[in-house]
């Protein structure tokens, strides 16, 4: 217990209370409940209660009292100056049970109701210690009963990566440490590069126990949810790491990592075609979930390489051949445009189309598929999309459901129900490039002899040679030339505006290959994709493969 800190007893509770402080750092009970719930109060206080937001006086005071009741081990005490008390103790009290002592926390000037903080503490184990330091920040929020000022709890309060359910353990390692190495045995560190830091998580869940290592001592937290793995914050005693083989390229990382922190949310992936080797994966910001191989987005315009094979494959179009390209194009009572209501002249060609990103091109020719599902069908039969891929970690591996009307227009433009990834995206233009279908890995089948997914059957040469034609247009001289002007190498690429609902503005999308690489990334509220997810692509393409 700090000198100067005295203990009292409130209502039949132990309090403490710092010594020359009227309010005290104890001496508000809080409440329960979302924003505020049921606390103690007094007949007085009951004709009292406080509305609206709460003073600066009454944040600092807050805020320090379930600082001080923190930093002093009392998990009771913080959790009663909180609006949710049973949610919150049993976090708290996983602080200490983690071994975590010498508790300090120094708060920064308080923004609004928010207030930043660092934590520095040591951990403690078996005659190891270490220290410990991060910073996050508390919201100080009025109760809805008591009308007092309490912090609005959140598991982010204790540790900025903690999740609902999840507590703090020290001691033996779950699984050994892994030491992850790329393509070419560079060993790849979450420091180094911050956007594999949830994937070697994975990685170390997955393959740990059979990668040849042995636990160490460390601080981690550990998930509720048992598939999700253990996230390391401190090693105390190390053990001996196990090699992990990945098919990442350190380069084409260090470029990926670099190009998506030019944006405020932007995710970018690389595959090999040949290979389908997954050579790069970012994101900005870095979080549990992966954006890049878990999210589901319309992909706008950069679907078309998909629909543009449909149409090929069909016999609808040829590269070289005539396709109208209206303005605007009416399907089953949905009206379409193209971006800006531009038109291409008469006699203009499908790559033309293709290049300029016509939309009304492509949705004029539906009815003449004669079938609904003819794009869900490519989609799994040639392009592998919505089978279960084995990458190694968790990735969502894209959606084309079947649709009738309007909404089977807004998909060949790569909008409506269609859901896609920069995973998906990157592998679907991987595919244009070969023909084939080669499901993206990021560690070898041969660590764990997993079964792949495969495509019930690839592209004719012919549509593949047309498709990747006019992907070339598109980097040449259409709508991605600006951002693959430095790019070298045989090169192709396909861009994409997705309108979502409630944005100003829409996502930018960009797709891209050059020799044996592709790569996809998209910019939230980036605009046109080839403004804000081009340079993104083309940063990670000059890297190489």
């Amino acid at each position: 217990m700090r000198s100067g800190v005295k203990v009292a007893v409130i209502g039949g509770a132990f309090v403490l209370v710092a010594g020359g402080i009227g309010y005290g750092a104890y001496s508000m009970l809080g409440d329960t409940g979302g924003g505020g719930g049921g606390g103690t109060q007094s007949a007085s206080q009951s004709s009292k209660v406080k509305t609206g937001p709460p003073s600066a006086e009454e944040i600092a005071e807050t805020s320090k009292g379930f600082f001080d009741a923190w930093a002093a081990g009392d998990a009771s005490a913080a959790a009663l100056l909180t609006n949710n008390e049973a949610g919150a103790e049993p976090v708290l009290a996983s602080y200490g049970d983690a071994h975590i002592g010498k508790v300090k926390i120094t708060p920064g000037p308080a923004v609004g109701t928010k207030v930043p903080y660092t934590v520095k503490a040591t951990v403690a184990y078996e005659g190891k210690s270490k220290p410990l330091s991060y910073a996050s920040e508390l919201t100080v929020v009025r109760g809805l009963t008591t009308g007092k000022a309490l912090v609005d709890w959140d598991p982010t309060v204790v540790h900025p990566q903690l999740t609902e359910g999840a507590t703090l353990k020290t001691g033996e390692s779950s699984t050994p440490a892994i030491e992850a190495v790329d393509r070419n045995g560079t060993v790849l560190t979450k420091e180094k590069y911050p956007s594999l830091g949830p994937i070697l998580d994975t990685l170390r869940q997955k393959y740990g126990e059979t990668s040849g290592g042995s636990a160490g001592i460390e601080t981690w937290i550990e998930p509720a949810d048992e598939s999700q793995p253990d996230v390391n914050l401190l090693t105390l005693a190390k053990g001996k790491p196990g090699k992990v083989q990945t098919t990442l390229d350190a380069n084409a990382q260090a470029a990926a990592e670099r190009a998506v922190k030019k944006f405020a949310e932007a995710s970018v992936v690389a595959v090999k075609p040949s290979t389908g080797a997954i050579l790069a994966v970012a994101n900005n910001p870095v979080t549990e979930f992966n954006v890049a191989l878990q999210g589901k987005q319309a992909p706008g315009s950069t679907l078309k390489i998909m629909t543009a094979a449909l149409l090929l494959e069909k016999g609808l179009v040829t590269a070289n051949g005539a396709a109208e390209c209206p303005k605007d194009v009416l399907y089953q009572g949905a009206s379409f445009h193209n971006l800006k209501n531009f038109a291409l002249p008469d006699g203009s060609t499908f790559t033309q189309s293709f290049a300029k990103s016509c939309n009304t091109a492509f949705i004029k020719l539906i009815d003449d598929t004669k079938d609904d599902a003819a794009l869900p069908k490519i989609a799994k039969d040639v392009f592998g999309i919505g089978l279960d891929w084995k990458t190694g970690v968790v990735t969502t591996d894209g959606s084309v459901p079947e649709e009738a009307g309007g909404e089977a227009a807004a998909q060949y433009i790569g909008q409506g129900t269609v859901q896609m990834n920069v995973l998906n995206m990157a592998s679907i233009t991987a595919t244009a490039r070969t023909g084939t279908f080669r499901q993206p890995v990021i560690v070898p089948q041969s660590l764990d002899d997993r079964e792949l997914a495969t495509a019930s059957r690839s592209l004719s040469p012919s549509v593949s040679q047309q498709l990747t034609t006019m992907m070339r247009a598109t980097a040449a001289w259409g709508t991605g030339a600006k951002a693959m002007a430095g790019v070298g190498g045989d090169k192709g690429a396909k861009t994409g505006s997705a309108e979502v609902d409630g944005q100003d503005t829409s996502n930018a999308w960009f797709t891209g290959f050059s020799n044996d690489l592709a790569a996809a990334a998209v910019v939230q509220t980036g605009g046109h994709g080839g403004d804000a997810a081009g340079p993104v692509v083309a940063e990670v393409l000059k890297a190489g493969g």
